[in-house]
Parts: C-alpha cells; structure tokens; sequence
C-alpha cells in the first residue's frame, strides 16, 4: 500500500487523532467530526474510526496494563508509537471480526510511514509477542479498587469516590454501564407532530426505532443519527438524551410563564422549555450563557425548532444575573449547571482522563453561587429546577442542601415525572444513574419559594 493510501486508513486516521486528543487535552467527538469531514471516507470506514478512537479512549488504562509487560522502555516510547500499540491491541482483545495477521501487517506498516524501520520492528515484536503469549488478567490485581479502575479504565480518584457515595456494587455497574455503547436519542417536538407519524415518517427512511422508556417525547434510534432528515431540519425531531428531557417535565411549564434558563448552552432544554408557552399569553425564557459563540447555537436551535418568538438570548454569567434582572421577575428558573460531566462519559469518554477530584471542588462553590445569585430572581411560589449531568453527590445533593441552609425562604420538593417507573430519593431527588435506565447520568431537584 501506497503512504498517501496509508495515510487515508481508518487505523491510520485513528493514530493520528488520539495522539492529538491525548497531547492536546481535546474532546475525541469534535476530532472525530473535524477528520470525517475533511477526509472522504465510506460509511463503514467512518464507522470503524469512531469504533476504534471511543474504544481505545474507553480502554486505555486496561490496555497499558497489558501492554506494559511487553514494552522494556516505557518513558521512551513516542506517543504515537503508544497510540499505534494500543490501538493494536484494541482490534486484537476486543474486536472478533479483525484478524490478528491483518491488523499486525498494518500496524508495521503504520509505523514505517510515521517512523522509520526500528520502529516498525518494535511494533512487529511487541504485537507478535501478545498473539503468542496473550495478555495478563486484571484479576492478578488484589485491590478491588485497582483492579475496578483498571478493567474499566478510569482514574482511581472517580472510582474511589464513587465507591463513598453510593457502594463497591452500584460503583462496579455504573462504569460498567458507562463503558457500553452510547445510544442515538431523538426528542419528537409535539407542538409540531406527533410520536406516531413521526416514527412513521422516520421508519420509511429506513430508521429502526424504539420508544424511550424514560420520556415520553423520546425515542431510541438504532441504526444512525437523522440529522439530514426533514424532520430534523423543520424541527419536529432534535438530538437529545432521555435523562434531559425530563427537565421540562419537571418544571411544569405554563403558557404564559416567564423563564429563566441561567446556563442555557447549547439551548436543547431552552427550546424544549418554549413548545408549551404562547407568545400571545406572554410566555417567554429568557437563555443566559457566559460565550457569544454558545448563543449563537442557542439561537439556531431556537430557529429550527421553531420557537425563537419566545426565546431571548443573552450572553451573561448567570452569577451577574442580578444586575440585569429585577426582584422576583420570573415565575421559574433553571439552573442546569456546568458541571464536571461524569454522567456523559459513556458518550465522551475523554472526560475521565480531564477532570480531577478539585475540579469537583471548584465546581461544587460555582454551582452554589449561581443557584445563589438567581435565587431573589424568582416570584415567591416559583419554582427552581437545579439540574447536572454528573453522578457524584457533591455536585448534586450536598449543593441543593447547602444551598437550602443558605437560603431559608426556599424549600426542596418531590420532582415532578410523568412516568412513575422512575424512582425519586427520600429527599425527592431524581437520579438518573446510568446503569438504572441507559441514559446519561443525570441529576434533578426541584425547589420552591415560599410565598
């Protein structure tokens, strides 16, 4: 095979971007979308890319440790021969259909173009090595701490954590559940059609659907994303997960309700907010985020989905909101709050490797400020919906209960869902852990102002 042909591979591609990602500190997903559009690829290569890039991210630690025995010079090594190697190795452990001949031949091939004959001879061994030695088993690692964090290749400090907050048991099913493949979940916006001929019109493109067994409005794709549809263009489906939809369920939005969404980017609860007002009852959000660029996106969102009459933008840290808006001006508030992201590792699985226990801190005294500096912002009666995509409790309930020491005018109340499968804490939280339902992990408070 020819360098440039070599260089247009899957395997190839896949070296490249995870070197980039991991020197980097980047996100794999906006790599991925970044390298298929500039590069032609077919469907099943695109496919084999992006199986390879989440399976190496979602890996790594696993295949290090079993890489290690067979590498002598460890600090040596150049990240994209790690890269190489581990990717390798990803085909050879966990992917059945790829021949272990196969992905060797191009692995040395790989390494030739990039390197030079040493190196190339370095992958062959090491590779050749594991196809007839094989690889050690995690179970020789004694802590089950250890031995958790690597066989699902997370930061000893997430599995530690989460084994003090909710148990070894429910710790070991949560990263195992984030470690599986993420699923495709579309919203159907029913101010526009309905479920049913939504599926319908889905179905006779060639779309295999489920319903969501969480929301409603949601439905489960299984075989492709259906952003070039019509029904996506016209906004009558959006991308969202289940675990978000049931923000809008659990504010109980009015017709004429005033809103504000503090951290709207990129605006998919903002606009799911804006199909149940009226713009002739006065019915309006108005969406806050700190960056221009992210209102941008929140207003394109607001545009496909048909609902900008009702939708006003403003670029704002949530934390000044006080200097813009007057005293109990709103009638509901949501504070979905940056967080550190732990509940969307199954769909980008860098975030294990970026984020540490004090950003957990740092982020835990941010989420309680802005919940501070909306709180005067909203009527006595209102309601206050706090909302995270992460699973740990100190982003979670320790914020909202600190925030209710803080603030004796505020009380928490049960959640509202529609679907009473879910199960609310016995403080009335909701907890979407993702091993519960399949959908990203997810947190839910409701909070009301005394009158």
């Amino acid at each position: 095979m020819k360098t440039k042909q070599i260089k247009q591979t899957s395997r190839y591609l896949a070296m490249e971007l995870l070197e980039k990602a991991e020197k980097n500190q980047s996100f794999s997903n906006v790599l991925l979308n970044a390298t298929v559009e500039s590069v032609q690829l077919s469907k099943e290569d695109r496919s084999f890319l992006t199986e390879l890039v989440y399976g190496v991210i979602q890996n790594k630690r696993l295949l290090d440790y079993q890489l290690e025995p067979f590498i002598k010079k460890q600090k040596r090594l150049d990240l994209w021969v790690r890269q190489l190697l581990r990717l390798s190795l990803y085909q050879m452990t966990k992917l059945d259909r790829v021949p272990v001949h196969a992905v060797v031949d191009e692995a040395v091939q790989i390494a030739k173009v990039r390197g030079h004959k040493g190196i190339s001879g370095l992958v062959n061994g090491v590779l050749r090595n594991i196809d007839r030695r094989g690889v050690r088993s995690v179970e020789e690692i004694a802590d089950p701490i250890e031995r958790m964090a690597i066989e699902y290749s997370y930061p000893q400090w997430i599995i530690h954590l989460l084994q003090e907050e909710v148990g070894l048991d429910d710790t070991n099913k949560i990263v195992q559940s984030l470690s599986s493949k993420s699923k495709v979940s579309l919203r159907v916006n029913q101010a526009k059609i309905s479920k049913e001929d939504a599926i319908a019109a889905l179905e006779a493109e060639g779309f295999e659907l489920t319903e969501s067994s969480v929301a409603e409005d949601g439905l489960i794709s299984q075989n492709g994303l259906p952003v070039q549809t019509e029904l996506f263009k016209q906004g009558k489906i959006t991308i969202q997960d289940e675990s978000s939809m049931l923000v809008a369920e659990a504010m109980k939005v009015e017709e004429s309700d005033y809103i504000l969404d503090a951290c709207a980017a990129p605006g998919g609860k903002t606009v799911h907010m804006a199909t149940y007002l009226k713009p002739e009852l006065h019915g309006k959000i108005v969406a806050l985020d700190l960056h221009e660029n992210k209102i941008k996106k929140i207003k394109e969102n607001s545009d496909r989905l048909g609902v900008s009459q009702v939708v006003e933008t403003r670029a704002l840290d949530a934390r000044k909101s006080k200097e813009l808006f007057d005293v109990e001006s709103f009638d509901k508030i949501l504070v979905d709050a940056p967080c550190s992201g732990l509940g969307l590792m199954r769909r980008k699985p860098d975030i294990r490797y970026q984020k540490s226990l004090e950003d957990i801190y740092s982020l835990q005294k941010v989420q309680v400020d802005i919940l501070n500096s909306v709180a005067p912002l909203l009527k006595k009666g209102g309601r206050l919906i706090y909302s995270t995509c992460t699973i740990t409790l100190k982003e979670n309930d320790e914020v909202v209960h600190r925030f209710i020491e803080e603030n004796e005018d505020f009380v928490i109340e049960p959640v509202f869902v529609k679907n009473k499968e879910l199960t609310l804490s016995e403080d009335g939280f909701l907890h979407l852990y993702p091993h519960l339902y399949g959908t990203d992990g997810f947190f839910i408070a409701s909070l009301r102002k005394k009158q």
